[in-house]
């Protein structure tokens, strides 16, 4: 919560610099349907199957200014989540001093991955002209992790004797049976700010209304594995003096590896296609 208060309250002030210094706004958004593979959780028992797809969305604004030695500032929100069901069956015996011991162990583990992070960048136009332009810059990824793994366990111990004695054991069961349920959950969360380099370009086809485009972040820490990009393609539906407004649809693709982070391990890659849209004024 506060850190959305806080980048509301930026991109306020950013609009205000729009509206004072005739800056251009950008605000936009997108929907993606994200395919989730590899693994999260502990390092004894990670999860790493079943990872199922989600929609997700994101969100950003931006300001250009006509100052050419201050960067200029873009906020970005990203929200997403993936959650993975994995049944482990192990089955056991041994033998004590009086009876043959069957040991049965269903495990059920379901587990739930969920990462936000805001970022906040400060970029510069290299090259902008009407047909291409490219931006570099840095940017600061306030980035929460949390995983949620559930654990529920049935367990069924078989015991028995060695020696079936009728005489002696009248009226009662060779066998018995013990069954066992536990459940146990562990929640593991961690926050970070890391640095990354963000780059952009955008390319337009002449005589058209379509651009193609492309758009990236990699972290510059080596504890930290992180980098999304995207590729796609833009129509502008509106072109105003006021306000310019276009679709994007395009592939994008995210990368989430770390090691010990609150006891928390993560490698997991995130693809799929987006619709968005961006507005410009």
């Amino acid at each position: 919560m506060k850190k959305t208060f806080f980048a509301a309250t930026l991109a306020v002030f950013c609009t205000s610099n729009v509206q004072a210094n005739s800056v251009g706004l950008y605000i936009g958004g997108q929907i993606w349907q994200r395919e989730a593979s590899g693994f999260f959780g502990d390092k004894q028992n990670p999860i790493n199957s079943n990872l199922k797809k989600t929609h997700q969305s994101n969100y950003f604004v931006a300001a250009e200014h006509p100052f050419p030695f201050l960067p200029n500032v873009r906020i970005s929100n990203t929200k997403f989540n993936t959650t993975a069901k994995t049944n482990v069956v192990q089955e056991s015996k041994f033998d004590n001093e009086t009876s043959h011991v069957n040991l049965h162990v269903n495990s059920e583990l379901d587990a739930s991955f969920n990462i936000s992070y805001i970022d906040y960048t400060l970029y510069y136009q290299v090259l902008d002209n009407p047909l291409f332009s490219f931006d570099l810059g840095i940017a600061a990824r306030d980035f929460d992790v949390a995983a949620t793994v559930t654990e529920t366990t049935n367990t069924v111990t078989t015991t028995s004797d060695f020696i079936w004695d009728v005489e002696e054991h009248e009226g009662h069961d060779h066998s018995v049976t013990e069954i066992t349920d536990t459940v146990t959950t562990d929640n593991k969360k961690k926050s970070k700010i890391v640095p990354m380099l963000y780059v952009a370009t955008n390319a337009s086809l002449p005589l058209t209304n379509l651009s193609v485009f492309a758009q990236g972040n990699v972290s510059l820490k080596d504890d930290y594995s992180l980098y999304n990009y995207q590729v796609g393609l833009s129509y502008r539906l509106l072109d105003q003096p006021e306000m310019d407004f276009n679709l994007t649809v395009g592939y994008q693709a995210e990368k989430i590896e770390f090691e010990n982070v609150n006891n928390l391990y993560a490698d997991v890659e995130l693809k799929g296609a987006f619709v968005g849209v961006i507005a410009h004024f």
